[in-house]
């Protein structure tokens, strides 16, 4: 397949990117390096069906480019997006600017092309649904944003998916939906605009207290890079489901269902690390769900995904990482 996976340079980006590579797939990223980093792509660079195009994948042209390279193009993986939790209410003008200009010009070109699209939207589409396991067609439920701009990012995936659909409904588009659920391993940023675990080992790391958002009660399911990976391909290479459904227009959780409190997170960080840092309760971000587990049944029956790596082995790992960086 030809491939072009827009923000390539980034944490599921980069896997990606060369998971396609490595499966015999030609793969052109288009990335701004807003988020992703050179560095993340240093292990296939040089790799003969790979080509990078730096810029803004809401300006057609780059897309152009990247199609250019590959002589055409089959699949398109759209993973770029403003993510890290601190910019949802910090900069949620730039959340939903860039994640919904991306996304419209991505359905388009997809569609144009002939193209078939996996859209990457995110279990923050459901907002504050409280019924548990999440059900890949449950509803959505979003607070007033008189408070706070926490859910502009989740928003902004919601809307995507709508794009898909529409696209999907009214132009032919073969556009299937993924939602991984909290990834986490080697190249994930640790830094103040980056996810729990990594932002956890790099405290250890630098042996300093691990700051806890609230008393850490809340609960999430992390999920292997690689697993995750693996239910990304699948969506872009399966002409159908496995047990003979339609994927287009459908959407899948693909998430561990092994649910953790953030608080045992950080006790699991000290252990695999040995650090001798504490763990400091601190104010939290607003808005946060207090619970989240997936349904993958969808995703079992329809790609064969399934988790493999358990939390505490999948923290030593990137411990194991993190100390050859």
């Amino acid at each position: 397949m030809r491939c072009i996976v827009t923000g390539g340079g980034g944490f599921l980006g980069s896997h990606l990117s060369e998971a396609l590579l490595t499966r015999g797939h030609s793969v052109a990223v288009v990335d701004d390096l807003f988020r992703g980093r050179k560095a993340n792509m240093e292990d296939f660079k040089s790799m003969p069906d790979f080509t990078f195009v730096l810029g803004d994948c809401a300006n057609v042209e780059k897309l152009e480019k990247a199609e250019e390279k590959l002589h055409g193009v089959d699949v398109v993986f759209h993973l770029a997006a403003i993510n890290g939790t601190k910019y949802f209410d910090e900069r949620a003008d730039l959340v939903i600017d860039v994640n919904l200009k991306t996304t419209e010009t991505v359905v388009k070109f997809a569609t144009d092309r002939g193209a078939r699209l996996v859209f990457t939207s995110s279990p923050e589409a459901f907002g504050l649904q409280t019924e548990m396991p999440l059900k890949p067609d449950a509803g959505t439920i979003f607070p007033s944003p008189h408070e706070y701009l926490r859910h502009s990012y989740g928003a902004s995936k919601y809307l995507g998916e709508m794009l898909v659909h529409y696209a999907v409904r009214e132009r032919g588009l073969d556009g299937r939906i993924v939602r991984p659920f909290n990834g986490y391993g080697p190249r994930l940023k640790g830094d103040e605009h980056g996810q729990v675990t990594s932002i956890f080992l790099h405290q250890c790391l630098a042996e300093k207290d691990i700051t806890l958002h609230g008393d850490g009660t809340q609960t999430r399911c992390f999920t292997w890079y690689n697993d995750l990976i693996d239910g990304f391909i699948a969506l872009g290479e399966l002409d159908e489901g496995l047990d003979g459904s339609n994927l287009s227009g459908a959407s899948f959780n693909i998430g561990s269902t092994e649910e953790v409190t953030i608080r045992r997170i950080a006790e699991i960080a000290l252990e695999v690390s040995g650090s001798e840092g504490k763990i400091v309760s601190t104010k939290g971000h607003p808005g946060d769900s207090s619970r989240r587990l997936p349904d993958i049944s969808a995703a079992e029956a329809a790609l064969g995904w399934a988790p493999t790596i358990g939390i505490e082995e999948g923290m030593m790992r990137c411990w194991d990482w993190f100390q050859l960086e």
